[in-house]
Order: structure tokens, then C-alpha cells, then sequence
């Protein structure tokens, strides 16, 4: 086993996730068979065999913990205090059709707490992680903290799924607002990628709906942005908790404020 237990579970997920982007990496390019999920979903390969790489780094160091695998499921006590949800590859259609826009998210669930994340470009070799109060993201040996800036204006929109939490059949009308396309430049990278990407500075938000629960797609860039000092809440511009709905990440308060107006805007216009 490549990796040593250092006793922080904030490296331990940081090492978990660059041994599964390290799988993705190699396999890029390469044949890959799909493992058809239902409704247009799919996993490969690649999928299958990242997931494996991040659990043995996991059961290794912390055989006691609880796991959530997107493609495995849960190992161990599902009520457990502590749960490492696992997303091995995330933009699975983005990388099948051949392009490495994607992330491999480790987060770990200390009761209702995320206490450590990490979210690994396999692209880059960067890995965005935090404790929980500390965020930084790592290239080679080069270490810096994460600070968010909505200067570039890219707003992400997950458009893969509705939006029953405000109204509206899908996300597209968001992107049809007008205030919204004036203020900021929309896009779809189709990768919870974007997430990591607000809290570096890299995206000045991000929109999504969906249970946010224990979420192996988003909690770990969840916990990127709450540690870097964005501003998240749910599409209501609720605190996020066990029962939210929907996910706002934003930069800073102004854009949170702007993105909630046109959401609630679009909501208001969708009834």
C-alpha cells in the first residue's frame, strides 16, 4: 500500500482521491465498456476502477469508518458518525466522449459535519482539499490557500436534472433570464468540478437542485466553499441542512444575492 497514515483524515482524503484521479488519468483515451444505470446513466470502466483505488486507500488507514461509494454502495453502518462519501469520477459522459473535465470527490461525515474533503483534477494534478477550516489546494509539492472571486463572471448551471424545489420542469430557463446572462457568463462543464472551482476563485458560482444529504457528488465541493468563506446555501437561500434543497455556492454575498433574485424570479415566473 502507497500511502501511510499520516492521522489526518484531511490528507487521508486528499491521498484517496489523487490514487483514484491517478486511475482516471491512466485510463483516459483507452477502450472503455459502460455499465448502463438507468435513465440515460452510466458508469465505465474507469468508474469502477477509480472507486476501487479510493476504497483502498480508505479501508486501509480507516477500516472502522463507514463508506458510500457512488458505484459500490454503502460498506459498513450506514448510521455511522463517520461515513466517507466516495464519487470516483465525476463528468462520467464528459470523459467518455473523450474529454478530462471531470474530478474524483472524496469527503468524510463526521455526524452532520463534513470534517474532511478533498476533490482531485486528474487534468491537472491539482488536488482541492480541506480539514474543515483550512482550504488549499495542492500541485506537486506547491501548496496554497483557496480564495474565492467572482471576478471571472462564469456562473455553472447543472442541467442534468429538474428543479421541483422551485418549480421549474429544467434548469435551462435559468439560463434563459436575462438578468442573469447580463450580469454573468453561463456555463455547463457537467462535473461537480465547478464546485472546487468557486471556492478557488475559478467560478463565481454555482446552481444546482437535488438532496444534498450525504451527497457523494457535492459534498466534498460543498465543504471546499464553506471553509474557503463563500456563500451557500440551499435554492431558497436556507442555511444547508439534512432536509436542503438544492445547492447556491457563490463567491461572496453580492453574487449569492444576485443568483438567488434570478432563481426566485424564474421560480415565481415557472408557477
Amino acid at each position: 500500500m502507497p500511502f501511510r497514515d499520516s492521522g489526518s483524515d484531511a490528507e487521508l482524503a486528499m491521498a484517496a482521491a489523487l490514487a483514484g484521479a491517478e486511475v482516471v488519468r491512466e485510463m483516459f483515451g483507452a477502450p472503455l465498456e459502460r455499465h448502463d444505470k438507468g435513465r440515460g446513466d452510466f458508469a465505465t470502466d474507469a468508474d469502477l476502477a477509480s472507486e476501487a483505488a479510493v476504497l483502498e486507500v480508505l479501508r486501509y488507514a480507516r477500516p472502522d469508518d463507514a463508506v458510500l461509494g457512488e458505484e459500490t454502495g454503502r460498506i459498513g453502518e450506514s448510521e455511522s458518525e463517520r461515513m466517507w462519501l466516495v464519487d470516483p469520477l465525476c463528468g462520467t459522459a464528459n470523459y467518455a466522449a473523450g474529454h478530462l473535465m471531470v474530478a474524483v470527490n472524496v469527503a468524510l461525515r463526521e455526524g452532520t459535519d463534513i470534517v474532511a474533503a478533498a476533490s482531485a483534477d486528474p487534468s491537472t494534478g491539482e488536488v482541492y482539499w480541506t480539514d474543515g477550516a483550512n482550504p488549499l489546494v495542492r500541485r506537486g509539492h506547491v501548496i496554497r490557500a483557496l480564495r474565492p472571486s467572482a471576478r471571472t463572471g462564469l456562473v455553472d448551471v447543472n442541467l442534468e436534472s429538474p428543479y421541483p424545489t422551485i418549480g421549474l420542469d429544467h434548469g435551462s430557463a435559468l439560463l434563459a433570464d436575462s438578468v442573469f446572462t447580463e450580469r454573468f457568463r453561463p456555463r455547463v462543464v457537467s462535473t461537480t468540478l465547478a464546485v472546487a472551482f468557486v471556492a478557488a476563485g475559478k467560478r463565481a458560482g454555482y446552481i444546482t437542485d437535488g438532496e444534498m444529504r450525504d451527497n457523494v457528488h457535492f459534498s466534498a465541493g460543498v465543504a471546499l466553499c464553506l471553509a474557503a468563506g463563500c456563500t451557500v446555501t440551499d435554492l431558497r437561500g436556507e442555511q444547508l441542512s439534512s432536509e436542503a434543497a438544492g445547492l447556491i455556492a457563490a463567491a461572496d454575498e453580492e453574487t449569492h444575492a444576485a443568483l438567488l433574485d434570478v432563481i426566485a424570479r424564474q421560480a415565481e415566473a415557472g408557477v
